[in-house]
């Protein structure tokens, strides 16, 4: 619950961000940022893995670049569903889709501890030192 929470702030932070650059994207008030951040949220967790399995062919063939063309539907999708959310058109949800990916996954990388987990705080896991034993080979290594 506690990554979820954080997934969705980081999301909020972003969501909030856009706008100021995409001029097709805007929001009326902070309660429909935070409905289309977790909306969003949502819709990323449990409806972008069905779309992304059912549009792998497309998605090999454009080399990955179908995934910003799903995100971009989704996003265009949000102010259907979020009253005070308003997305013009599929320009400006393809160019808001993908800097909410890239803030998001830069705001992301000041909490992904060392051991690939997202933490509150960043987090570096000790050093453990590895017990083994060397074998040598036979003959001195020559054959």
């Amino acid at each position: 619950m506690r990554h979820f929470v954080l997934r969705w702030m980081i999301t909020t932070v972003a969501v909030m961000i856009v706008p100021a650059f995409i001029s097709g994207i805007r929001y009326d008030n902070a309660g429909s940022l935070i409905g289309a951040a977790l909306l969003l949220g949502i819709l990323n967790a449990f409806v972008r893995p069905v779309l992304l399995i059912l549009s792998a062919p497309l998605i090999l063939v454009t080399l990955g670049f179908f995934i910003l063309i799903v995100n971009a539907f989704l996003l265009r999708f949000v102010p259907n569903v979020v009253i005070g959310f308003h997305v013009d058109n599929f320009g400006s949800a393809f160019w808001g889709a993908l800097l909410i990916s890239i803030i998001s996954w830069i705001l992301s990388a000041f909490f992904r501890g060392s051991d690939g987990r997202v933490h509150v705080l960043t987090h570096h896991a000790r050093i453990k030192s590895v017990e083994g034993r060397v074998i040598e080979p036979m003959n001195g290594g020559t054959k």
